[in-house]
């Protein structure tokens, strides 16, 4: 089993995403687990702070370093007791639970494909979703173990980034998938095409078009088939 931990101020943000298609399946298979952690969970406050001016002045406000460092302090040890629980009634044991918290930034390393296989090797692992201007500092220097950016553009929070990672790490575990490996796995991503062999299509021009199959793929030659896609991966 996999899990992920997922530490926000909207902890419901991504319920009907992670509540649908494969990952649902996932789930109710004991492959992985995803769990959101309500940020405010982790003050001490009656109102629940979890923000505050940043020093120096500025715009906005910024995610405090406390309750993230607590929240992370409180779902690592978490998750590792319970797959722990999991390991011994699987009847495994050996290594300790190997966790990761990341933090998603515009400073961090780019997640690509290479990224998401390097992370499927830990057995959790725990997104910090920022908001609002950012994060303390000192959660990256001294909380989180790696940064990870999406892309050079900037959005609302990390919740999205979280779901993308989560997507990408999952399908890499075993099970998830089923029986057929993805497209994009095995081959690269190359054209396909489906059934009917030919269609009129009239979108990007004012006069309809016959849209046609490759030959290729009509031969049942496999041979041509795969060179043809290697050709146009």
């Amino acid at each position: 089993m996999k899990r992920f931990d997922i530490i926000t101020i909207f902890p419901n943000i991504l319920d009907s995403y992670f509540g649908e298609s494969l990952l649902k399946k996932a789930q109710e298979k004991g492959l992985l687990t995803i769990t959101t952690h309500n940020l405010r969970d982790f003050t001490h406050d009656k109102h629940r702070k979890v923000d505050d001016t940043p020093y120096g002045g500025g715009p906005g406000m910024v995610l405090k370093a406390e309750p993230i460092a607590e929240a992370v302090q409180k779902v690592r040890a978490d998750g590792a007791v319970r797959m722990k629980q999991v390991k011994r009634s699987n009847k495994r044991s050996g290594r300790s639970t190997r966790s990761r918290v990341i933090l998603f930034s515009l400073r961090g390393k780019k997640f690509d494909q290479k990224e998401a296989h390097r992370l499927a090797k830990y057995d959790q692992l725990i997104f910090i979703c920022g908001r609002y201007e950012g994060v303390d500092e000192r959660v990256a220097q001294q909380v989180a173990d790696e940064e990870i950016s999406l892309g050079d553009f900037v959005l609302s929070g990390g919740e999205l980034p979280a779901a993308i990672v989560i997507e990408a790490v999952s399908r890499l575990v075993p099970g998830v998938l089923g029986k057929m490996a993805s497209l994009e796995e095995k081959k690269g991503s190359y054209p396909v095409y489906t059934k009917p062999e030919s269609v009129k299509l009239k979108v990007k021009s004012r006069k309809s078009k016959v849209a046609g199959v490759p030959k290729a793929l009509l031969s049942g030659d496999h041979k041509q088939i795969e060179a043809w896609r290697e050709e146009n991966s």
